[in-house]
């Protein structure tokens, strides 16, 4: 799973300085993770994103922003609870879940919200 930073967030997911309105970058749909080291339910949801990485190989991307590294981006999330797991599909608008979620509450958005099976 890829760390993102600011400057590869806006090639990859969304360039927001540029850009108003939502307009996805990627090339597949993709999950972002805004966490924090300090935050125990993130640890509860790193080992399912890896094992969701494996399974939707080539499908989605997911990828991950350390909200204390990179506070511009958390800000311009809003991001005010860790984690908060944002699911961007290629169409669309984003959609935001917060907290801890279940694997299969991911697999559900994965196919609800990003149309990957």
């Amino acid at each position: 799973m890829e760390h993102l930073t600011l400057e590869t967030f806006k090639a990859k997911v969304f360039n927001f300085e540029a850009n108003k309105e939502w307009k996805f970058e990627g090339e597949l749909p993709c999950i972002i993770d805004f966490y924090a080291d300090w935050c125990q339910p993130f640890k509860m949801v790193s080992p399912i994103l890896e094992e969701l990485s494996a399974e939707y190989k080539g499908k989605i991307n997911i990828y991950k922003v350390d909200t204390e590294a990179e506070t511009e981006l958390a800000g311009a999330f809003g991001i005010r609870s860790i984690p908060s797991i944002l699911f961007c599909p290629k169409d669309g608008q984003p959609q935001m879940a917060m907290g801890a979620l279940p694997k299969e509450s991911f697999k559900q958005a994965i196919g609800d919200v990003l149309k990957a099976n």
